[in-house]
């Protein structure tokens, strides 16, 4: 028995010393490690609030806080009323226009259409007080909104279509005394619930992130790093980093996972050169919409139908509506796949007033091409639709959708398209025919958040296979493992054949030359 166990055991005792001296375990990825020291330290307010004496009293109106902050924070109303934020336009060079103002006052979107003639509900996410009609004034700093984006008691809110005012039932002075740096929350407030809801819009962003796991997004995750949206959305003089595809058109404050990860994240030279053409989201976030429904389709040609002569409303049966009178059908999903684009950061957008010149129209199209060196590939939601037309004047209509009562002309009161087209194109100062119809419409919205653990991004054969990768909707490039290429398939199989008649050569001369040895020995032999 000892003869069998000694040979065992010194066998295995040989393969441990050989595994720890063969293994070579994966370097730490010391810029990760880095990061994450970083952010996992917690900036403290060097300020307490609740000692000024300012703020001490009872507020009769949202204006007299912005008083007081501006008081000690002198200029830096300024600051805010040059920012996007505020003036809900910008002004830069868009490819076919020239220089133009965009933004959230002429820009069209596939959800609620448009901010003109519906200000006073759209105000709700705009940081200042008192937006009810586009004679809003800019230039007075008492009405811009501190509190919205500053509040850490977590009890401001903005009224429902109140003009950007908050709800009445906020208690400014406790508001007032409890401000700080930016939370998720004073973000999440406009960026999660736009257009009528909870992930309605972007897909990526929604409450979720506020309680969330590393399964939904590692940035995020309260069991994780717990970064916050400031953390990369940084401001310098009130104008935040990063910018919303569906009003920007030039490659110009965009945010990169770069800037952060670097250009060679992932110590793998292969993994790492991928990076030249792909964003580091497409192969990072293989789904979005990862809790809460996402809107993925809205027909405004289907509203305005009556029951019993009534508006009414349907759910599905996981409580989603699929059906408003005043808004039309839609269409949910949970755990979506990303479509995929090439994208160089420009875009174009449908501006009030513009013709319609594609059907279904691209009410923000997202430009790169891949033989264009700053094109990456992207992951997109794309929400479709369609919207209310003039086929005589070939424009997109901007209704009227909002107002207080009925017998105004909003969509949302009457149910009356041509009225609401009526006064709609009337505020924009743009004419209608007094026929309309609907035409098919897109949105694409880049997908950034919801970043998955390492362990579950995509695997190089969910792209790189022949029948339904991830990528089939991209055929303008050669891709190893899906196409084939004739050329290229001919240089393969030459090379291939090349290395075994190598083979074939070198065993042959191999044996020719053993065989000329054994006759020399012979010789030498005898």
């Amino acid at each position: 028995m000892k003869k069998i166990v000694l040979p065992i055991a010194l066998v295995l005792v040989l393969f441990v010393m050989a595994v720890h001296l063969f293994h070579r375990p994966p370097m730490p990825n010391l810029t990760q490690l880095q990061l994450q020291q970083t952010y996992s330290v917690k900036p403290i307010a060097s300020v307490d609030h609740t000692r000024f004496e300012e703020l001490q009293k009872e507020f009769a109106t949202p204006q007299e806080v912005t008083e007081a902050c501006i008081a000690c924070h002198n200029e830096r109303h300024k600051e805010v009323m040059a920012s996007n934020h505020w003036n809900w336009e910008r002004i830069s060079y868009v490819e076919g226009r020239g220089i133009e103002r965009m933004g959230k006052q002429n820009v069209l979107n596939n959800f609620c259409i448009g901010t003109n003639s519906n200000q006073q509900s759209c105000a709700r996410c705009h940081i200042g007080f008192g937006m009810s009609n586009n004679r809003f004034d800019f230039e007075n700093a008492r009405n811009v909104d501190c509190m919205v984006c500053h509040d850490h008691s977590e009890e401001y809110i903005k009224g429902a279509s109140t003009a950007g005012y908050p709800d009445r039932s906020v208690n400014l002075s406790r508001v007032a005394q409890s401000v700080g740096r930016p939370g998720n929350i004073n973000c999440g407030a406009c960026h999660f619930y736009g257009g009528g809801g909870n992930n309605v819009k972007h897909g990526d962003l929604e409450d979720a992130l506020l309680t969330a796991d590393r399964s939904v997004d590692v940035h995020m995750a309260a069991n994780g790093i717990n970064m916050t949206c400031v953390d990369c959305h940084t401001a310098e003089n009130h104008r935040m980093k990063g910018t919303l595809y569906s009003v920007s058109s030039t490659h110009v404050n965009r945010l990169s996972c770069e800037e952060c990860h670097t250009t060679t994240p992932h110590n793998d030279r292969m993994l790492d050169v991928h990076t030249g053409r792909i964003a580091c989201q497409t192969c990072h976030i293989p789904t979005y919409a990862k809790e809460n429904p996402t809107k993925m389709a809205w027909r405004w040609s289907e509203a305005g139908q009556l029951k019993d002569g009534q508006p009414f409303s349907e759910v599905d049966s996981m409580g989603r509506e699929i059906y408003l009178s005043i808004k039309g059908s839609f269409e949910w999903a949970t755990h979506v796949e990303p479509e995929y684009y090439w994208f160089n950061g420009h875009a174009t957008h449908y501006i009030l007033g513009d013709k319609v010149d594609s059907i279904p129209l691209q009410v923000n199209r997202l430009l790169g091409i891949a033989r264009d060196r700053e094109s990456k590939i992207i992951p997109v939601k794309v929400h479709r639709g369609d919207q209310i037309y003039d086929p005589n004047t070939e424009m997109l209509i901007q209704p009227k959708l909002w107002s207080e009562a009925k017998g105004d002309s909003a969509f949302w009161q009457d149910l009356d398209w041509d009225a609401a087209a009526a006064a709609g194109m009337q505020e924009a100062g743009l004419p209608y025919s007094g026929e309309y119809s609907f035409i098919p419409t897109e949105m694409y919205w880049p997908v950034n958040h919801m970043v998955a653990p390492k362990g579950e991004s995509l695997t190089c054969a969910e792209c790189h296979t022949r029948e339904g990768g991830r990528l089939a909707g991209l055929n303008d490039f050669y891709l190893p493992g899906r196409d084939k290429h004739a050329g290229i398939h001919v240089l393969g199989r030459l090379l291939l054949l090349g290395a075994i008649l190598g083979v074939l050569v070198h065993a042959l001369l191999r044996f020719v030359s053993a065989l000329r040895n054994n006759k020399m020995k012979s010789e030498d032999i005898q």
